[in-house]
């Protein structure tokens, strides 16, 4: 009978020791792991989506290009044949006069355009912040004056213990 002994965890961690050191380490094992984790999300949502947007500056340009396209593929019945060629001349013409403007401020400031962007975001949140609270006060039937009023009364309190738009009733 050939005996053989079991392992011990401690000889099964050294031997798992010496597996490690064997193979070198990689001291940026969880930077990759996470760049390839991204690359391999970002992949999916192409696949899924199509390509992302790009700067504002890049979609300005794409906006630009299919007005363009659009005007100079439109046929105006309103002048008649005669002088569809003429204001397909004038419509071509303005279209551009209108790239030669917008190109050079494209090319010398497209990071101006994200700013924009991002600041006509800001000001869409705060006027649908503003019609929210407008809309509250028309549904619940008060206005501002209303809850001024009310929050004298009540000591100056935020309203913070309000227990909504209903009414108290007292059951005594």
């Amino acid at each position: 009978m050939s005996e053989e002994r079991p392992t011990s965890d401690a000889a099964q961690e050294e031997a798992a020791d010496e597996a490690r050191a064997a193979r070198p380490a990689d001291p940026d094992a969880w930077a990759t792991a996470c760049e390839e984790d991204l690359e391999a999300e970002k992949a999916r949502r192409r696949a899924q989506y199509g390509p992302p947007p790009g700067s504002a500056a890049e979609e300005l340009r794409k906006l630009v290009d299919a007005v363009t396209d659009k005007l100079s593929a439109l046929q105006s019945p309103l002048f008649g044949a005669a002088a569809s060629g003429a204001a397909q001349q004038v419509v071509n013409q303005v279209v551009r006069q209108a790239r030669a403007a917008v190109e050079p401020v494209i090319e010398r400031n497209p990071q101006v355009f994200d700013h924009l962007a991002a600041a006509g975001s800001e000001l869409l949140a705060a006027y649908r912040s503003a019609v929210e609270n407008q809309e509250r006060r028309w549904t619940q039937g008060g206005t501002a004056r209303d809850e001024d009023r009310d929050r004298r009364r009540d000591g100056g309190r935020d309203g913070d213990d309000d227990p909504g738009p209903g009414e108290r009733i007292d059951v005594d």
